[in-house]
């Protein structure tokens, strides 16, 4: 690889790594005043333990030649020379932050220490396989042609459907109805994811060319478009725009252009903005507070998972031959949807079953089990967990 690539993939993956403390601020703004500490934790223990799972053994599993299904060991502690430290480096970033998604789903009530074992069991058994599956030179997926250039099912997808299995087994909060403590913390931490995005989606070619500039416009095209999509819906329905609101529609509008980031053009990645901001917030507005009893505390599943549904299904309708390789239907190839279809249909069942089986076992191991009890609850986790406060009043002036 030629040292200028190099010098932006390695700027690349220092962007996407700042994705996770940026999800961190996200979600501990959204959170009480009791458990951000908690919820920010777990994002960063997500640094600390899935790099560690990623170079002794994960990268492995998700890109050693195996099989059409899972890879190998043949890569474990990273053995067999440095030609791929740029791609290794690159794809430890994505494994990162994805398990950290899934937190937004069982903030407030998950236990600190059954969350880390969880992280080393679901980046292996879940992550791993289906990143296989889709980026893999062997991958079944990636042999059926089913396009996603920055982690559309790998990331968005996948964290959604096991936020939905998490929240589930875990159980309601004794109060899922309290709102966000920190404003100022959510569009930071959404600005930041933002910024970081371009790394995200602009470097998952591996090179800085033509394609990454294209990328990297759609991205922001789809972001703004979503956001004051977002925006202005909650003005129709509520006569006011919150910033919580706008800020949760930018990250919407990311989710669903990072599988068509490297396919479409900007006409596209607006539609697809537009799309991800109507769908997104009616999925956050609908399916979690009036059609289900589920409390996926920070709507997971509405912005990941039905946004990576939405820009996988979209990434096939908009493709573009001339950027990407590959035409979608609206340049008239009926054929590439099919395989859209089975990666989210395949992505969707993997990663649910898969994640269900991981959390029940680990709710049936005496000693260890998924919630906290009642009144570490009460307390907040912030002491209960950490023996430490967000914000502490020390009556000065």
């Amino acid at each position: 690889m030629e040292a200028g690539n190099v010098a932006w993939m390695l700027t690349a993956s220092a962007l996407v790594l700042l994705m996770t403390p940026g999800l961190a601020f996200f979600y501990g703004g959204l959170t009480r005043a009791k458990n951000v500490v908690n919820t920010i934790m777990y994002s960063f223990m997500a640094i600390c333990v899935v790099s560690l799972v990623w170079v002794l053994w994960g990268y492995s599993l998700a890109f050693g030649s195996g099989n059409a299904f899972i890879g190998d060991f043949s890569r474990i502690g990273l053995s067999g020379g440095s030609d791929e430290l740029v791609a290794i480096i690159f794809q430890m970033m994505f494994a990162i932050i994805t398990p950290a998604l899934i937190t937004g789903a069982i903030v407030e009530r998950f236990k600190f220490t059954t969350y880390l074992l969880f992280l080393v069991l679901w980046v292996s058994l879940v992550y791993a396989p289906i990143c296989h599956w889709v980026w893999a030179d062997n991958g079944w997926l990636l042999k059926m042609n089913a396009l996603d250039f920055a982690g559309g099912t790998v990331v968005h997808i996948n964290a959604g459907i096991a936020a939905i299995a998490a929240a589930l087994l875990v159980g309601k909060r004794k109060n899922p109805g309290a709102t966000a403590h920190n404003v100022p913390f959510v569009v930071l931490g959404a600005a930041l994811l933002w910024f970081g995005w371009f790394g995200f989606n602009a470097g998952s070619g591996l090179a800085a060319d033509g394609r990454a500039l294209n990328a990297f416009l759609v991205t922001n095209t789809a972001a703004a478009a979503a956001a004051l999509t977002w925006g202005l819906v909650m003005y129709i329905k509520f006569k006011r725009i919150g910033a919580v609101g706008v800020a949760t529609g930018a990250i919407a509008g990311l989710v669903a252009i990072t599988p068509a980031s490297g396919y479409v053009n900007v006409s596209g990645a607006l539609i697809i903005g537009i799309a991800a901001g109507i769908i997104c917030f009616f999925a956050a507005d609908l399916i979690h507070k009036k059609w289900t009893s589920l409390d996926d505390a920070l709507d997971v599943f509405a912005v990941h998972g039905i946004g990576g549904i939405c820009g996988a299904l979209l990434t096939g309708v908009f493709a573009i031959e001339a950027i990407g390789g590959t035409a979608g239907l609206i340049e008239g190839n009926m054929s590439v949807m099919g395989p859209q279809i089975i990666a989210v249909g395949a992505t969707i069942i993997y990663s649910f079953v898969a994640t269900f089986i991981i959390l029940k076992i680990l709710d049936l191991i005496p000693g260890l089990g998924l919630r906290v009890s009642e009144g570490d609850e009460s307390l907040g986790l912030d002491i209960s967990s950490h023996g430490e406060r967000a914000f502490v009043d020390d009556g000065a002036d």
